[in-house]
């Protein structure tokens, strides 16, 4: 990247250092917001943090009050939305594709890297949900990456799919091979994001209802409720094959695994037995939280030091 497409603010530019940037991905652009560092600049590069959401969320979901956090703390933060997704170009829109969503994390990373106030080989990251799975296969494959922070992650697809019901299943199952194989682009077959139990739905557990919805602002209703609320079924056929959770034991940098004890999303047994194998792990089992209690109120606070904590000791800001 040339100096020229590197992001800059300007040094007055206040309390609020959230800008929004426009992430090159091929032919598409991944939107993004950008906190430049109150402490680093182009003289004095420092540590970056880069941070994406979970199965279909949008970077509004709660990840503006991480962000914010760590670039209290110093760190220059860049949050994005997967391609097809959020503010995000591309088709088709609400696309969740593992490999993809994959390259999207890496093209983050290179991005943030080539910013000037940011020392390249003191990047880390920051996952949820869906990309808590996402991190811990990208802090596998690349070694510069310093420090991963991965909160409640997806880390097996077989075991998250067995959460939406038996009886479910073959539903979604019919609905992704039907849009692989007669969807497109722009007209594919879509499936629900969420439902109740018993509902064909991607998540469709007692507190998926009550704990998704809540975390967004008023900002975001529109593009769930008439954009984002169904997504192109074609993921469900390989969705049980994703396996992030085994590349926890080629983790070569500090990883921080924040594990829901009442996750009903991706269940905790099978993210520990995962998370153990990291050779410079440290796991946490917050076991009165459920999968979407970790984003707010106390539950919220109490894991963010923990976070905090573990992000000065290995990758001081």
């Amino acid at each position: 990247m040339s100096k020229t497409s590197k992001c800059t603010l300007a040094a007055d530019a206040g309390i609020d250092r959230r800008i929004d940037v426009e992430i090159p991905a091929g032919k598409e652009r991944m939107a993004g917001w950008l906190y430049t560092s109150t402490k680093y600049t182009a003289s004095k590069p420092g540590p970056a943090m880069v941070l994406a959401h979970g199965l279909g969320a949008v970077k509004e979901l709660k990840l503006d009050v991480y962000a914010s956090k760590f670039n209290e703390m110093g760190y220059t933060c860049l949050v994005f939305d997967y391609r097809c997704n959020g503010a995000s170009t591309g088709l088709p829109r609400g696309l969740i594709d593992w490999k993809e969503q994959q390259k999207d994390w890496h093209t983050a990373l290179a991005w943030v890297r080539a910013q000037e106030s940011v020392d390249p080989d003191r990047v880390g990251l920051f996952g949820t949900s869906f990309g808590g799975g996402h991190v811990i296969q990208v802090g596998a494959q690349d070694s510069r990456v310093k420090l991963v922070i991965s909160q409640c992650p997806f880390t097996h697809g077989w075991k998250s799919a067995l959460c939406t019901g038996l009886m479910v299943l073959p539903r979604l199952f019919m609905l992704g091979l039907a849009d692989m194989l007669f969807g497109s682009d722009q007209h594919p077959i879509r499936v629900e994001l969420t439902g109740s139990p018993g509902e064909t739905a991607l998540m469709n557990a007692p507190d998926v209802m009550m704990g998704f919805y809540p975390l967004m602002p008023l900002s975001v209703h529109e593009y769930y409720f008439c954009e984002g609320r169904k997504v192109p079924a074609r993921l469900v056929p390989g969705f049980p094959f994703n396996r992030p959770g085994s590349y926890a034991k080629h983790i070569k940098c500090p990883a921080f695994f924040a594990v829901c004890g009442k996750d009903t999303v991706a269940p905790a047994a099978q993210t520990l037995a995962y998370a153990k194998q990291a050779p410079r792990g440290v796991v946490k089992l917050y076991e009165d939280m459920g999968h979407f209690d970790i984003y707010v109120g106390e539950k919220h606070d109490r894991a963010w030091k923990e976070y905090a904590a573990f992000a000065q000791e290995h990758l001081p800001a």
